[in-house]
């Protein structure tokens, strides 16, 4: 039996997260690694194409509230900014972080 999807996925998720982080050339790291350099660039292509995770700023009710002061912000590798105050229970924050990884 092969590997499913997901699996697969995942084993190039880590890959590229890899290879973004070891500084080698993709030649360099696809030798290394023991994987060929045309799948690695076709894993890669197709990681970054997948659609972003999206958030959006939903407010109730018609009075403007000043937004509460950040306890904690996250600055993607995309350069956007995530904000997360202190009433954020660990169980959404968490959910927010696993979509962020894919």
């Amino acid at each position: 039996m092969g590997k499913s999807t997901e699996d697969r996925e995942e084993y190039w998720r880590e890959r590229v997260a890899a290879h973004e982080r070891c500084g080698l050339s993709v030649k360099q790291f696809c030798e290394q690694q023991k994987i060929s350099e045309q799948s690695f660039y076709v894993w890669r292509k197709r990681l970054r194409n997948q659609q972003p995770v999206r958030f959006a700023l939903v407010e109730s009710g018609n009075a403007r509230q000043p937004a509460p002061e950040p306890c904690l912000e996250l600055i993607l590798t995309t350069g956007e900014r995530l904000r997360i105050g202190a009433e954020v229970d660990a169980a959404t924050l968490r959910r927010v972080v696993e979509a962020l990884r894919g």
